[in-house]
This record gives C-alpha cells, sequence and structure tokens, in this order.
C-alpha cells in the first residue's frame, strides 16, 4: 500500500510540472496577448480538470515507480516535458489556449445590447469578448447578461 501511495504523490509530482509549463505557455502566448485580466494561480486553479489531473498523475506515478525499465520511464517522461515546454513556442501555446478558451461566433444580450463576435475568456465574474460590430476587445460582466448563444451556422 505504501508504494501505491509512493506512486500517487510521484505522479502528482511529474503532473503538476507538466501541467505549469502548458498553462505558462497559454498564459504567455494568449492571456498576455490579449491583455486578459487574470493572474496565473486563477486560470491553473479554474481550467484544471480534476480527472484528467488524478488519472494521469496514477498513469505517470505507475509508469516511474512500477515499471522496472528506467528507461522507458525516462523516455515517457522526456517526451512528456517536451510536448509541455513545446507550449512556450508562441503559435503551439496561442492555438492550444485557443481550443481552451475561445468560443467563436457568439452572441451575448444584457438589458440594453446584444452582441456578436468572439468570447476570448470566461473568468469568474468577467467574459473578455471581441465585439464584431465594434472591431474591439471588451469586459462583460457576467451577472448582467441575460443569454447567451453560439451560432454555429453563421456565415
Amino acid at each position: 500500500m505504501t508504494k501505491f501511495f509512493q506512486a500517487f504523490l510521484t505522479g502528482i509530482f511529474f503532473t503538476f510540472i507538466l501541467d505549469f509549463f502548458i498553462f505558462l505557455g497559454m498564459f504567455s502566448n494568449y492571456i498576455k496577448l490579449y491583455k486578459i485580466d487574470v493572474y496565473y494561480s486563477i486560470l491553473f486553479w479554474d481550467y484544471q480538470n480534476p480527472l484528467i489531473f488524478f488519472l494521469v498523475s496514477a498513469i505517470l506515478g505507475f509508469i516511474v515507480i512500477y515499471i522496472d525499465n528506467n528507461k522507458l520511464s525516462f523516455s515517457v517522461l522526456i517526451v512528456l516535458f517536451g510536448i509541455s515546454v513545446s507550449t512556450l513556442v508562441p503559435s503551439v501555446g496561442h492555438s492550444l489556449a485557443e481550443l481552451f478558451f475561445m468560443q467563436k461566433n457568439v452572441s451575448l444580450k444584457n438589458e440594453k445590447h446584444i452582441f456578436y463576435g468572439d468570447i476570448y475568456y470566461k473568468g469568474r465574474g468577467t467574459i473578455t469578448f471581441y465585439d464584431n460590430e465594434l472591431k474591439k476587445i471588451i469586459i462583460l460582466n457576467k451577472k448582467e447578461l441575460i443569454e447567451w448563444t453560439i451560432n454555429i451556422f453563421q456565415v
């Protein structure tokens, strides 16, 4: 049982390192680019999927602790580390962040206006939104929004 906990904690350690670089790449190449007002720690916490995190932790812990082939364990960690550090390349980090955060062709409605455009980031209380009519990024308060829809067939 002790070896099981050691494997799981080791997996958590390596998964945190991998996640750190993934979110750092998205933060530097997307969040800073669009001047979105969010701290790294909030971004990391809000968009961390616990199920995926613990599943990857268990798998990595099993590979590192239970597999007796050190070359295999080291190779897997190096490949995963290389993939996670690749998000520091601007095009890779930006593309991954768009998959995580961006929603295209969305209409948002509050009491006074209807906004058409793209959601760049949904924060805890605000939405960073590119308005197609204004041709600029605006910040909308989530509490003031009445409805929002994704326009799939918009041309």
